[in-house]
């Protein structure tokens, strides 16, 4: 995996309402990675238009806190739905393969 450069967190924008970090990409799209990623140990952080990565210099300890009541289930529910579009599109496609 290739990196496209390393960036202190300090310079990057943090989102309180979602709990991402962005960092602007040269696609013109902006790098992301969420506080749960990071709390999680994750250091790298990726365009979702490109595939450039940037790896996220920081120290646990400077993090904003994880709310109580924070829970990944949006993120549960929006990877649920990806899965049932590709499921319709390849059953979309199955029925014109067979037409």
């Amino acid at each position: 995996m290739s990196i496209y450069e390393e960036i202190e967190i300090e310079d990057m924008t943090y989102d309180p309402n979602e709990y991402v970090y962005y960092y602007p990409c040269p696609c013109g799209d902006k790098f992301r990675i969420t506080l749960e990623e990071l709390w999680d140990g994750e250091d790298i952080a990726k365009c979702p238009s490109c595939t450039l990565r940037i790896m996220v210099i920081y120290e646990e300890e400077d993090l904003p806190e994880l709310p109580e009541d924070f829970d990944d289930d949006d993120e549960e529910e929006e990877q649920e739905a990806e899965d049932n579009q590709q499921t319709e599109l390849e059953s979309s496609v199955q029925e014109i393969a067979v037409s």
